[in-house]
């Protein structure tokens, strides 16, 4: 299916060109790791960019690790919704390489005020700790996926989590 995309300002153009070229691998990669298939892989990077496309103006720094997990979040949603189109009756385990990890972000924010608390506290986190932790909670990525959008080995990134999570829990004793 051909799509054709109008833009209104030449920076919106390059802007999207410049997304799509940096990130449709890792785009693929992610989708590919839900659905097993490669040509399903492609209809949900298609139709994530699609979606890119339509929230172009929420993406101020196509560089910055917001937007790469927003592009992602974006695939990740689209490929779990095409996988159970697919597979009506069948479960996913989207997370089943992650499930060594013991940490859990639910049980970390359990109300309404531990939330505002514990984002307070992830905001006092380094850059390169909160990156990585939040890459790894908010949006359920693996270590391999983290290392790829941050250029980090996986190595660096387990340190870098486990760095976060001995902080926080620091400053959780210090609340």
């Amino acid at each position: 299916m051909l799509i054709i995309l109008a833009f209104d300002l030449e920076a919106d153009k390059n802007t999207f060109e410049y997304l799509y070229e940096k990130y449709k691998r890792l785009l693929w990669s992610k989708a590919f790791d839900i659905l097993k298939d490669h040509a399903l892989a492609e209809d949900a990077v298609s139709e994530a960019f699609i979606r890119v496309y339509r929230h172009l103006h929420k993406i101020k720094d196509p560089d910055s690790n917001q937007t790469i997990a927003f592009l992602v979040t974006i695939v990740k949603n689209i490929a779990i919704n095409l996988y159970h189109r697919k597979n009506k009756s069948l479960p996913v385990d989207i997370n089943e390489h992650d499930q060594v990890d013991s940490f859990n972000l639910e049980e970390f924010i359990a109300s309404k005020e531990e939330a505002s608390q514990a984002i307070s506290l992830i905001d006092k986190l380094n850059e390169d700790l909160k990156s990585v932790f939040l890459l790894k909670y908010a949006h359920d990525l693996s270590h391999k996926e983290i290392g790829k959008i941050l250029n980090i080995s996986e190595n660096n990134v387990t340190v870098r989590l486990h760095r976060a999570r001995k902080k926080l829990m620091q400053l959780m004793k210090e609340v």
